[in-house]
């Protein structure tokens, strides 16, 4: 991945730079010029296919992120890719094969995306009030706070996925529903429709008696397959997981990931990465097969 190579060396000089500024508002001028090209690092991410370097080009761009933080503490932007960068670490190289330490990233994320959604001062009030005050003070947020919306909420539900041990993280579910929720009536195609994804697996997952519907899990997944046309791999790997293996449908569950492993990267250069990821999860679900049937 030589183009974020070249961001990670740039983003080190430019770092040795600000060292030598002594003037705070000095610094936070130039991250924010720098920001841009930090965001466009993240885009360039996405579109690379080994995991590997992907990793790798991950973990030390975040810990740059984080050193540009500390000149810049209230910048919304970076605060954001934070919370994305640490999510995607999270589901991609650490959830399947580490769930402590998917946990640890997830709240990570969460925090960095919660901070920027709690400069909302009737969100604020409302954060750990009522659940029906809560969903009242969601109404007063806007498109514009789509990103904070879904990155408080898609980690945070990430986490409560790994921690069906603890009780205390399961009561925050219906926060998390009702971020969610209010990210599908600002914008429903925000991340490949991945709101989409989150319901269909809290549908599927969920037992009737406690809201559970797998018709409704079906309808989430294949909402999400005309959003993106098919095209953001990771929606059958959901699909499978928590609607096809959920109603024992054995042939549906081999077609969902057939169609992941057998669908060519390029079909969406942009998500390379999220695709390979897609099929990387397909194959350890097909080796799962026999527990889950």
């Amino acid at each position: 991945m030589r183009g974020d190579y070249r961001l990670f060396k740039r983003g080190l000089i430019f770092a040795l730079v600000l060292l030598t500024l002594n003037s705070c508002s000095l610094r936070r001028m130039m991250v924010r010029e720098f920001t841009p090209v930090l965001e466009n690092g993240m885009s360039a991410f996405y579109e690379e296919s080994d995991l590997e370097i992907a990793e790798k080009a991950l973990a030390s761009n975040l810990k740059l992120l984080e050193g540009l933080l500390k000149s810049d503490p209230q910048n919304e932007r970076l605060r954001l890719l934070l919370a994305q960068g640490y999510a995607g670490y999270a589901l991609a190289f650490a959830e399947d094969t580490d769930a402590a330490r998917a946990r640890l990233f997830y709240l990570r994320s969460r925090n960095y995306a919660q901070s920027v959604l709690l400069k909302n001062a009737k969100i604020a009030a409302q954060w750990k009030g009522s659940i029906e005050s809560f969903k009242k003070a969601l109404q007063k947020t806007d498109k514009g706070d789509v990103p904070a919306l879904f990155w408080t909420g898609f980690p945070w539900a990430g986490y409560i996925n790994l921690s069906f041990d603890n009780p205390g993280a399961l009561l925050d579910l219906p926060r998390v529903e009702a971020l969610m929720e209010r990210v599908k009536q600002l914008d429903s195609t925000y991340f490949y429709g991945a709101v989409y994804l989150f319901f269909g697996s809290i549908y599927g997952q969920r037992p009737r008696l406690l809201g559970g519907n797998p018709e409704k899990a079906k309808q989430c997944f294949e909402q999400n397959f005309k959003i993106t046309g098919g095209k953001f791999l990771l929606s059958y790997v959901y699909a499978a997981k928590y609607y096809a293996a959920k109603v024992l449908d054995e042939e549906l569950f081999d077609e969902y990931l057939e169609k992941v492993m057998n669908t060519p990267l390029d079909v969406l250069p942009e998500a390379r990465l999220l695709n390979q990821i897609a099929k990387q999860k397909a194959k350890r679900l097909l080796a799962e097969k026999e527990e889950l049937f």
